[in-house]
C-alpha cells in the first residue's frame, strides 16, 4: 500500500465526488450554452446563406460573455465530436493540453515535435505502464495507472497540437488521413498493452474462488455467499465467519473473462467512430441540407441524450473504469461484473443510436 487503506479510500472517494459532481456541473452548461449562444459551424452557413438578421442575431457570441478563454475552454466550441468525447477527455484532460501547449509553446514554437511524434511517446509510456500492471506490489500497479492516465492525455494533447497548427476550432474527427490512423494504431497498441499487463497479473496471482459460511453450517455452496477475491478472504480470517474454499480462478477462465471485456472496448469503439462520422456529415459536412434544420437538431435535447449516451459508453469510459478498478484492487471483481452485462448495455445504446439516428435524418433531409 502507498498509504494506509483508510486515508486511501477518504481520498479517493473524495476525488471521485468532486469529478462526478463537476462533470454534471459541466454537462449542464454545455447543454445552456448550445442552446443559448451561437455556434460556429452553423454561423458560417447562416453568413453565406444570407438568412435574415433575426436569424443571425438571435444569440450572441458565448466567446463574448465567458470568464474563461476560449483557448482553455471546453464549452466554447462545441462540435459532433466534442458532446460524444467522454467527460474525463472533455472537461479535464483537453483544458489541461490547451493550458501545457500554451506555456510551453508547443503549436507554436516546437514546430519538431509534430502529434506523431507525440503519440507515438505515448506508446512508450504504455509499455512501462503494463510492465508494472504485472507487479504483485500494488503500490507499483498505481504507478502503472497512473501512467496509463498519462498516456491518455498524451492522446489528447496529440490530437490538440494537430488541430491548433491546421487553426482547426473544436472536436474534429478527420477520417483517412495520416494523423488519424497513426492516432488510431497507437492508441490501439496502448490498450492491448495494458490488457495483457492485466492478463499476465491476473495469471500469476489468481483470485481464489471461496463462499462465506459458519463453520457450522450445511447450507449447500449454491447457498452461501461466494467471494472471488484474496483481498476478502484474508480479512474474513478475523471473524466468526468460515470459509470453504473452492479453487483458484484458472488461467482460461481469466483470458476468457479479459476477451469478452475487450470484445465490448472494440465494439464500443466502431461503434462510437461510426456515430461520430455519421452526425459529423448528416450536421456539419453536407451543405445539401437545410442549415436551420441541422442547426435545430444539433441544439435538441435529443440529440445532446443521444450524445450523452456514448460520453458514457465508448471505450475511453472503459479504461477510466478499469483504471479505477486496478486502482483499487479490484480488478477481477470489475472484470468479473461486466464482461457479459456491458454487452447489454452497449446492445441498448446501439439500438437507442440507431432509433434517434433515423429520426435525425428523417428531420434534416424532408423537414
Amino acid at each position: 500500500m502507498m498509504w494506509p487503506a483508510s486515508q486511501a479510500s477518504k481520498i479517493l472517494t473524495f476525488l471521485l465526488f468532486t469529478i462526478v459532481v463537476y462533470c454534471i456541473y459541466m454537462d449542464t452548461f454545455l447543454f445552456l450554452r448550445i442552446q443559448n449562444y451561437k455556434i460556429d459551424v452553423f454561423d458560417v452557413y447562416n453568413d453565406t446563406q444570407q438568412e435574415s438578421s433575426t436569424h443571425r442575431i438571435s444569440r450572441p457570441s458565448y466567446e463574448e460573455v465567458t470568464w474563461v478563454p476560449c483557448s482553455i475552454n471546453p464549452l466554447c466550441h462545441p462540435t459532433v465530436k466534442a458532446l460524444m468525447v467522454d467527460h474525463i477527455n472533455h472537461y479535464i484532460y483537453g483544458p489541461l493540453c490547451a493550458i501545457i501547449d500554451i506555456g510551453l509553446g508547443i503549436s507554436e514554437k516546437a514546430l519538431f515535435l509534430t502529434p506523431n511524434m507525440i503519440s507515438f511517446s505515448h506508446v512508450i509510456v504504455a509499455f512501462i505502464g503494463a510492465k508494472l500492471l504485472t507487479c504483485q506490489n500494488l503500490a507499483a500497479r498505481r504507478i502503472a495507472i497512473v501512467l496509463f492516465q498519462i498516456r491518455m492525455f498524451l492522446d489528447d494533447l496529440d490530437g490538440h497540437v494537430a488541430r491548433e497548427r491546421k487553426h482547426i476550432k473544436g472536436e474534429r474527427s478527420e477520417v483517412g488521413t495520416i494523423g488519424y490512423w497513426v492516432d488510431g494504431i497507437c492508441d490501439l497498441i496502448g490498450v492491448v498493452a495494458m490488457m495483457v499487463g492485466i492478463c499476465l497479473y491476473l495469471k500469476n496471482n489468481p483470485p481464489r474462488r471461496g463462499y462465506k459460511g459458519t463453520p457450522s453450517s450445511t447450507l449447500p455452496y449454491h447457498q452461501l455467499k461466494e467471494i472471488n477475491s484474496t483481498e476478502d478472504i484474508e480479512k474474513d480470517h478475523t471473524t466468526d465467519i468460515g470459509i470453504s474454499y473452492k479453487t483458484k480462478v484458472t488461467f482460461q477462465r481469466i483470458a476468457q473473462v479479459i476477451v469478452l471485456f475487450s470484445g465490448q472496448m472494440v465494439l464500443s469503439s466502431l461503434a462510437w467512430n461510426r456515430y461520430i462520422d455519421i452526425y459529423q456529415d448528416m450536421l456539419e459536412n453536407c451543405t445539401d441540407y437545410e442549415v436551420l434544420r441541422r442547426q435545430s437538431t444539433f441544439r435538441s435535447g435529443r440529440f445532446f441524450f443521444a450524445t450523452g449516451l456514448w460520453r458514457i459508453v465508448n471505450p475511453h469510459s472503459y479504461i477510466h473504469l478499469l483504471s479505477l478498478a486496478v486502482f483499487c484492487d479490484k480488478t477481477w471483481g470489475f472484470l468479473r461484473t461486466v464482461h457479459y452485462s456491458g454487452y447489454i448495455c452497449l446492445v441498448i445504446t446501439v439500438a437507442t443510436s440507431e432509433f434517434l439516428v433515423d429520426n435525425f435524418r428523417t428531420y434534416v433531409v424532408n423537414g
